[in-house]
Parts: C-alpha cells; sequence; structure tokens
C-alpha cells in the first residue's frame, strides 16, 4: 500500500512533487551535443601557446569546471572554423567517459571554452534557468541514474540517448531562479569557508618554516640550536607486512602507510581514532616487539608515488598502550633519547629543508621511498625543549583553529546536501 501523497503535492515517476511542478526528460529541457569525433580536429590542434581553455573529463568537477596550467589550449583558428563546439555561459558539461556521474555548469568567465571529443554539453532552453538544472544534476538521486544507466563494465560510458531519458521535476522558472539562488548562497558559504582553511593552512605553513628553522625566534629564546642526527635521536625499525585486504573491523590495530598518506593530521591517537583505525586479526606473539607503536613513535612512510609524499609520517598518541601493529611499507622511529618532546615532533619533520634531505635519500623510478639505511643520516635542527615548547603550543593553536573551520566547512556541505534535498524536489518550497 502505497504512502498517502498530501495534499497539493502528486505521485510523478520522480517520486512525490507539488501539484504545480511538471516532470520533463532531459530532451525537452534544453539541446544536447556531443563533442567533435575523429579527424575532425587533429591531435596537433588541442595545444596552442595562446587560445581557449580545451574542455575534457578531467576538468568536471562536483558541479564545477575548472582549468589548470595543464589544460590544453585550443588555437583561434580551430575555434572559429568549429564554432557549434564553443560553450556557452549556462551550458552543463558531461564527460563521455570515466566520471559519468559528474556534470559542471560553465561559468560566465568561462564562456567561450571548446568542448572536447570527450565531453557532451547540453544548452538549457530559456525558459529554464542553467543553473537549477545543474543544481538537479547533482542530486545523488540523479547521479547514481547516471552511474545505473551507463554502458560499459571496466570504463563506464555516457552517450545522449542515455541523457535524453532522465527525468527532472521542474517547477515554473521564478521558482528555479528562487531555488539556484539559495543554493548558490550555500555555495558562496562552503567556498569561503574552503578559502579561508586554504589561507589558515599557508600562514601555518610559513610560520613552521620559520619557527621550526630558528629563522624566527620568539620572545624570551636566543642562542644557537643543535643539530643532530636523526639516527642519534632514534632507532629505526619496520612494520609487520599485511595487505589492504587482510584488514577488516575486527583484530588488533594496524597502521597501513596508505592511511598515513591519506591523513591529514600529524597524530594518530589510539585511543580516540580507535574505530576508524583497520584490524588485523593476527595473534601479537607473531609481531615483533619494535612493530608495536608506542606513545610518541614517529612513523614515516617508505613508499610513495610523487615526492610529496616521500617524506609522510604521523606521530603516534597511545598512552594506554593499546596494541598497535606497524604495518606495510612503515618506518618506525622510537626515541633513543629525550631530547624532543612529543608535541615538538609533530611539526619539527615539515620544514623544506628535511624535505629536500629526504628527497635526496629517496629511491625508485615509479615508487619512490627512503630506507631504514639512509634515514638515521638525515639531520634535524634542536633547539632546547622550552622553546619546543612553546613553538609547538603556537602551533597546535594554528591547528585547532583550522580544525573548527573544517567542522564548520562539514556543517555547511551536510546542510547543502540536506537543502538541495529539500527544494529540487519541492519537499520544502520558497515561492
Amino acid at each position: 500500500m502505497s504512502a498517502e501523497v498530501k495534499p497539493g503535492y502528486k505521485q510523478t515517476e520522480v517520486g512525490v512533487i507539488p501539484g504545480d511542478w511538471e516532470v520533463k526528460s532531459f530532451a525537452e529541457i534544453g539541446n544536447i551535443k556531443t563533442g567533435p569525433f575523429g579527424t575532425s580536429l587533429k591531435a596537433a590542434e588541442y595545444y596552442a601557446v595562446e587560445g581557449v581553455p580545451l574542455v575534457s573529463v578531467r576538468d568536471i568537477g562536483e558541479g564545477k569546471l575548472t582549468f589548470d596550467e595543464h589544460t590544453p589550449l585550443v588555437p583561434s583558428t580551430v575555434v572559429r572554423r568549429m564554432s557549434e563546439y564553443v560553450l556557452n555561459d549556462g551550458d552543463i558539461v558531461f564527460g563521455r567517459k570515466g566520471g559519468v556521474d559528474r556534470s559542471a555548469i560553465v561559468q560566465k568567465h568561462q564562456a567561450g571554452c571548446f568542448l572536447g571529443s570527450d565531453g557532451i554539453r547540453m544548452r538549457p532552453l530559456k525558459v529554464n534557468h542553467a543553473l537549477f538544472i545543474a543544481y538537479q544534476l547533482q542530486r545523488n538521486e540523479i547521479q547514481a541514474w547516471l552511474l545505473k544507466n551507463a554502458t560499459g563494465t571496466t570504463m563506464p560510458s555516457m552517450n545522449q540517448a542515455i541523457l535524453r531519458r532522465i527525468s527532472l521535476p521542474i517547477p515554473t522558472k521564478a521558482e528555479q531562479e528562487a531555488i539556484a539562488e539559495a543554493l548558490s548562497d550555500a555555495d558562496a558559504l562552503i567556498e569561503s569557508l574552503e578559502q579561508l582553511i586554504i589561507k589558515k593552512r599557508q600562514i601555518k605553513q610559513g610560520a613552521m618554516q620559520e619557527l621550526l628553522t630558528g629563522k624566527k625566534r620568539l620572545p624570551g629564546f636566543s642562542g644557537e640550536w643543535e643539530v643532530k642526527w636523526l639516527g642519534d635521536l632514534f632507532s629505526f625499525s619496520g612494520g609487520y607486512s599485511a595487505s589492504r585486504d587482510q584488514l577488516s573491523s575486527e583484530g588488533h590495530c594496524y597502521l597501513h602507510y596508505g592511511d598515513i598518506h591519506g591523513s591529514s593530521k600529524m597524530i594518530i591517537d589510539a585511543k580516540e581514532d580507535y574505530q576508524n583505525i583497520p584490524k588485523l586479526n593476527i595473534p601479537l606473539k607473531r609481531i615483533a616487539f619494535n612493530s608495536f607503536l608506542k606513545d610518541g613513535d614517529v612513523v614515516f612512510v617508505d613508499a610513495s608515488e610523487d615526492d610529496e609524499g616521500t617524506c609522510k609520517y604521523i606521530v603516534v598518541v597511545n598512552k594506554d598502550d593499546i596494541p598497535f601493529i606497524a604495518g606495510l611499507h612503515t618506518i618506525v622511529a622510537k626515541s633513543k633519547t629525550s631530547e624532543l618532546t612529543h608535541e615538538y615532533r609533530r611539526y619539527c619533520f615539515q620544514t623544506a629543508d628535511i624535505h629536500q634531505q629526504f628527497l635526496f635519500f629517496a629511491v625508485g623510478t615509479k615508487v619512490s621511498g627512503i630506507s631504514k639505511t639512509n634515514i638515521p643520516k638525515l639531520t634535524l635542527p634542536v633547539p632546547p625543549f622550552p622553546e619546543q615548547a612553546a613553538i609547538a603550543e603556537i602551533l597546535m593553536d594554528m591547528d585547532s583553529e583550522i580544525e573548527v573551520l573544517e567542522v564548520k566547512l562539514e556543517k555547511a556541505r551536510h546542510l547543502k546536501q540536506g537543502m538541495m534535498h529539500n527544494l529540487l524536489t519541492g519537499k520544502i518550497r520558497l515561492i
């Protein structure tokens, strides 16, 4: 027995919507065109010193079209010859291969860019508000529908025939504009928080380069710092190798090198993060003593696909001595001395000088990393204990400020998702 539809609403193939809304297919909403095929655009014509950006799948994000220094440029001669593929303000673009559930609207400052051969564009009719249609395509239900109906197995593919079958709930243009404006305000808040977080991280990065190298001294501190070999400060050992497939939610905490690469935090707390840490179900007697992670241990990765990840590490907080196993492709640094405070360890390996030392000793081509043999050869400037504590306190305060902003950002994103669900289906009306 179907649920009763409340007054003013009606049941349709896209769900319950307001009685004065219509259900329209994508083909009724706008004109669809596929990017140029075959030899109509030669490979050499994708790149120019000057020209307009060529839109490809890699530029299409969640609602946004983003170009960077790697975006090819199409010369004006090609643009004039193939003007039917020039994109207008308000056009919506899709990729034909790969991320077929993603779409993006062409913004005013991006008008004039060129549709690539791996793209499809939809140009909304003037009776519709382009941004409203773009938001409709970001709904989870629509994205799931696109993935489900895409062709292909290893690489999902999209085409005009599939897109034409999308059905969307459509209100009057005035209500479309009101909904789009409300969601745009939510996006503006999200973007402002994202930009503020980027700015705060840049400020923190600058502060680290000055404070951790002694270029800038805090009030009340003076004198020379000692320079120590890491081999004098730490002993180094490896972890217990287990593949990602062997991990589950049962067993003992296990630190896989991929989880260090994927973390934006400088610490991992065995107690606070316990539920989120992958587990390895194995008898502890099979684990070497040095592979157990103790409070204050520093864990480096010994494998990375890029230079930035070569010096990735994380500091372990484990005051309750919970069994915590160092994993695949990790190097465990255990203190030989008490010359570095636990808090200072979170930051002292993040200077440009340390990074360069890691790169100097890194080996490998496609996958590179530092070895247990070479990491002791790195040097580290070590300030006195009180100065370490003062530096760490400032940087931890900066981290706390960033964390507060990240919580606000996450809440803003959840709020927008709720707004999209309610506004784009008519559950909440603005007009």
